[in-house]
């Protein structure tokens, strides 16, 4: 489906937005980075670190943030505020508009491309469209939306990529049958072997030299500028996605990606995919065990998935919202090209934006149902709606896989939602207000 949200909420003429940015000082910015920004690069902005985000759990570390930036956009009447970290000047915007404005006006006059993502994603991904140059991004975004089927909710190739989600998911089933337990140790290598069916064919299925590669290079990308590129391992990685590119193997996104009119390797877009559905995954592990706390959703995806149907609204609306509580992507990052005027303040170009996905996703000021789990809001519209409300992104640069990675997503989750699971901590799920940081790692369900 394409992005419901086409165009920018008004602002006053000849403005990106009516809010006048506030300068915090180099003092205070550094105070509100360490504790906002601060937890989420430690625990891992590519590649989740365990120990970190089981510390972030305990501590409850969104809370926390949420709870500063809610302080400054009542002091600051809702205006961006403005952090000087020394060579980076960071705009935060605190406003839902402000985020509309933002995304809308992506990829220019704020281009995806940060200076941050760059340094991080070009350790793995150097010619995926999300650090591109304006100039270059067309014909990359035509690839993925082709390949990915970004305007459909349901795949063209929907038959065999849900054959190889249903066909892991009775595998697990049958383990978590005779182990008794489903955490994240005996979910994920499960997991990846849908994904690397879905993502390269069922060649690929037990290629874990892929992953164990783009994984090793994706812990290199937490360091982003810190630590050098191992060009030898992107190459290996390379040359790996080439040759499933060039078998082409029918049903998979690769095969699409081969037989694209864009012009780019399509093995260059691919690290990208694999990168998205390893958020996919921790999103599906946290909405399970919000199904194995909650009987009354546990019974609707059982229902649902009972219609055999390839599109599961519920299922998809479950997982957009394990998205939304715990958000996959922390911050959504976008750097200025060019001058841009914010109220009666001109930014200059290199500025940089990160709108803190946790606290637009769950702010009550705006949102009725910010801590509760509530998956009708993707059925009714009310979610697509909202400008601050981006588990995939939004406007014009917005995730182009987004509709296949939650037909995947759903499926898993309705046919692991048939097992008879309990959740140990269920009681910090089974009622609202839910908690505002989760650790997917810890997630421990038990066979009743």
């Amino acid at each position: 489906m394409p992005d419901a949200r086409a165009t920018a909420p008004p602002t006053a003429p000849g403005t990106v937005s009516p809010r006048t940015p506030v300068d915090l000082g180099v003092a205070r910015s550094i105070a509100v980075a360490g504790r906002v920004l601060g937890p989420l690069v430690a625990q891992g902005a590519i590649v989740r670190r365990p120990r970190v985000t089981a510390w972030a759990e305990r501590r409850q570390t969104d809370r926390t943030a949420t709870a500063v930036l809610r302080g400054l956009r009542d002091e600051h009447g809702g205006a961006p505020v403005v952090l000087d970290l020394g060579p980076r000047r960071m705009v935060l915007p605190l406003h839902a508009d402000d985020v509309g404005a933002l995304l809308a006006g992506s990829p220019e006059p704020f281009s995806p491309a940060s200076r941050e993502k760059r340094a991080a994603l070009r350790h793995f991904e150097p010619d995926a469209v999300l650090i591109q140059p304006s100039d270059r991004r067309p014909e990359r975004r035509l690839l993925n939306e082709q390949a990915l089927d970004t305007s459909e909710p349901v795949h063209r190739d929907a038959e065999a990529l849900l054959a190889a989600v249903d066909r892991e998911t009775q595998a697990l089933t049958a383990r978590v049958g005779t182990t008794g337990v489903l955490d994240w140790p005996a979910f994920a290598p499960a997991f990846w072997l849908i994904v690397r069916s879905v993502v390269l064919g069922a060649g690929a299925r037990d290629d874990e030299r892929v992953t164990d590669v783009i994984w090793a290079l994706r812990q290199d990308a937490n360091w982003a500028f810190l630590k050098p590129r191992r060009s030898r391992l992107r190459h290996e990685l390379a040359e790996r996605l080439r040759a499933y590119a060039d078998r082409a193997e029918p049903g998979s996104l690769i095969a699409r990606a081969a037989q694209s009119s864009a012009a780019p390797d399509p093995a260059g877009q691919v690290p990208q995919w694999l990168f998205a559905f390893d958020a996919a995954g921790a999103a599906v592990l946290r909405a399970l065990a919000v199904a194995a706390s909650r009987p009354v959703v546990r019974e609707r995806l059982r229902s649902e998935a009972a219609s055999g149907a390839a599109m599961q609204p519920y299922a998809r609306g479950s997982v957009l919202e394990s998205v939304r509580l715990w958000p996959t992507t922390f911050v959504v990052l976008r750097d200025a090209t060019a001058p841009t005027v914010w109220g009666s303040r001109e930014l200059s170009a290199g500025t940089g934006f990160a709108v803190v996905s946790a606290f637009v996703h769950r702010d009550p000021e705006r949102l009725g149902f910010a801590h509760g789990f509530e998956p009708e809001a993707w059925l009714d519209g009310r979610a697509d709606a909202d400008w601050g409300l981006l588990p995939f992104s939004g406007g014009p640069v917005s995730c182009p896989g987004r509709n296949v990675v939650l037909l995947v997503a759903g499926r898993l989750l309705a046919g692991l939602a048939e097992l008879d699971l309990a959740f140990p901590r269920a009681r910090y799920l089974a009622h609202d207000p839910l908690p505002a940081t989760f650790d997917h790692y810890g997630v421990r369900l038990l066979g009743r």
